[in-house]
């Protein structure tokens, strides 16, 4: 029974949370990681054993991720970036036919989950409210820009006065004009949710960001606050969905008026705290799985958590490129 994290790259807290749940379940269970350069990802190194895969964009990579799989006895893949969830998610049956199990959500909801406007649609339908979006002829001041589609908070914009708007802004078909939601008077919180097999929700854990690198959480704090039932009353059931959701919502720190912002269909990189917090994400999809155990509604964990990130090496001996 092994699993394999694919597109490790630096997820190392995530590998290691999987070994050491694994092996207290089964002792010979093994944990692998995958990614496109298995020499210079962290995760890689201290994972049981390491396996190079073709970027997802390539023709070869669902036929070198079987290979792999099949030969290595791997009966559970955990995705960890958005452009390889729509892949897996359609060819989930095929693995399955071949006694491997991807922890992707369906097609259609990862579809949601790419395109902002879809995911604005589904909040709304989900009786969630959303920052109103504007036209790039016919807008108000301040403006937060973002992609349709994207991630790690590349090309987005937080634009105060109409001198700060280029035509790059208003060119770039891809960008949308959102109301702006003032940090001084909103927080931010991602939270992650887990849905067992029948997509029913069984643990929700805010986190608030205190401060994001690159777009992942660097400092933050658990935080059980109004979103926990919140979350429970309007996301209790998404058909399609199972394991872990990586939900952000903003919240008015006076009135807890709350605004869905986004969900990825995957487990986020400031997961380690929720998983150090007692939510065991990990061991629940293991047995979940792996042992056809099911999994209870679970709150028990920690709250006002601070997680303070810092950069650590991971050294390799006689590395040649």
């Amino acid at each position: 029974m092994n699993i394999l994290v694919t597109s490790a790259g630096k997820r190392v807290s995530l590998v290691r949370a999987f070994q050491k749940e694994l092996k207290a379940l089964t002792p010979i269970g093994k944990v692998f990681a995958a990614d496109c350069n298995i020499q210079l990802s962290a995760a890689c190194h201290v994972a049981d054993e390491a396996f190079r895969l073709p970027r997802v964009d390539e023709k070869t990579f669902l036929n070198e991720l079987l290979k792999v799989c099949l030969s290595n006895n791997v009966k559970l893949i955990i995705p960890t970036i958005d452009t390889e969830l729509k892949i897996l998610a359609e060819h989930s049956e095929l693995l399955a036919e071949n006694g491997i199990i991807t922890i992707v959500s369906s097609i259609d909801f990862i579809k949601i989950c790419r395109d902002k406007r879809k995911m604005s649609a589904f909040f709304t339908t989900h009786g969630i409210d959303i920052a109103k979006e504007y036209s790039k002829t016919d807008y108000e001041l301040p403006l937060f820009i973002k992609p349709l589609n994207g991630s790690r908070s590349v090309d987005t914009f937080v634009i105060l006065k109409e001198e700060d708007l280029t035509d790059y802004h208003f060119n770039k078909e891809n960008l949308m004009f959102l109301e702006y939601l003032d940090h001084s008077e909103y927080e931010e919180f991602t939270c992650d949710l887990y849905y067992n097999k029948n997509s029913t929700l069984k643990c929700v854990v805010p986190r608030k960001r205190i401060e994001v690198r690159d777009g992942e959480v660097n400092k933050g704090i658990t935080d059980k606050n109004v979103l926990v039932e919140y979350i429970k009353t309007h996301l209790n059931t998404i058909e399609g969905v199972k394991g872990c959701l990586t939900a952000q919502f903003f919240k008015h720190k006076k009135t807890h008026k709350i605004y869905g912002i986004e969900i990825n269909a995957r487990f986020g990189g400031g997961f380690p705290l929720s998983y150090l917090a007692g939510a065991n994400y990990a061991k629940w999809i293991i047995e979940e799985y792996l042992f056809n155990k099911p999994v209870e509604n679970y709150d028990g964990w920690e709250d006002k958590l601070l997680m303070l990130r810092y950069d650590n090496e991971v050294l390799v001996r006689n590395y040649n490129e």
